[in-house]
């Protein structure tokens, strides 16, 4: 059975996203290390650090993922909004070291006024300072897959390849693949025949081996319309079929899958518990 889990809020604790993932049934949990509409970040302090892994050993959730700030752009032509990305995303590292995470998830970001080429070497420029200003820590980062909206980059398996390619840190580089982002990006996931296409595409270009992380959600919106909306699983454009492919390929069966669905509840019952239900229920065997 492949780890399922979701993204939790940090309310009151960092140990209280570990709390609400084992209550809602996740083996694994990601979350943000501070808020991520804000560029300022409270410490985090050694009693809060401990408290989070004891609780993860307690509860038996595994897999920690945290995922960076919104507001950090490493592909912007701007330089003071470069520098300060640059130094978020430092900070974002550090923080993931403290607590235990091993994994920081990023958007490569947009490259607004200047083009893809110029993005993609902001973006390696960018990692390899951030990596050269952590030497020694143990956290390292995924690229995301993302939609393509506007300018960002991330949504050509290409561009991922290009990154880590281009990196002379790649041993600290990886994937994490959103199934909502690479279906708006155009990647079709349906059938069995474009699954294994799709599926194809990504291991010729970054590497199935270089996929550490899945962000399972499904996507309100068409097949390449290169939009960001997500939905519940089954109830989007993609549907469960995709989903049932992805659950019973065996070689993700130890990649941890997060989902990133709306929060809320249903008649009482909380939805990430019924999502994973849905989820689980796809699993064959």
């Amino acid at each position: 059975m492949p780890l399922l889990g979701a993204h939790q809020s940090i309310a009151g604790g960092y140990y209280r996203a570990v709390e609400h993932a084992q209550a809602t049934g996740c083996d694994c949990v990601q979350l943000f290390t501070k808020n991520n509409t804000q560029w300022r970040a409270k410490p985090i302090s050694a009693a809060e650090a401990q408290q989070f892994k004891t609780r993860l050993a307690e509860l038996g959730v595994s897999c920690p993922l945290s995922h960076d700030s919104y507001l950090i752009n490493l592909a912007s032509p701007d330089e003071a909004m470069w520098r300060k990305s640059l130094a978020g995303f430092v900070v974002e590292l550090q923080r993931a070291e403290q607590l235990g995470i091993p994994y920081v998830v990023m958007h490569p970001g947009a490259y607004t006024t200047s083009g893809e080429a110029a993005g993609l070497k902001r973006v390696i420029r960018a990692l390899d300072e951030s990596f050269r200003q952590t030497r020694g820590l143990g956290v390292a980062c995924l690229i995301e897959t993302t939609c393509g909206q506007g300018t960002c980059l991330g949504w050509k398996f290409e561009q991922l390849a290009r990154i880590i390619d281009g990196s002379k840190f790649p041993e600290r580089l990886g994937v994490c693949v959103d199934t909502c982002h690479i279906f708006a990006a155009g990647y079709p996931l349906h059938t069995e025949k474009e699954y294994r296409s799709t599926m194809r595409a990504l291991d010729k270009t970054v590497g199935i081996k270089l996929v550490k992380a899945f962000h399972v959600n499904d996507s309100r919106r068409e097949l390449g319309s290169r939009v960001d909306r997500h939905a519940h699983i089954g109830e989007g454009k993609l549907g469960l079929t995709p989903f049932r492919h992805l659950l019973n390929d065996r070689r993700f069966r130890k990649v941890p899958m997060y989902l990133e669905t709306p929060k809320g509840t249903r008649n009482g019952e909380d939805l990430d518990r019924i999502n994973l239900r849905t989820l689980r229920g796809l699993v064959e065997g």
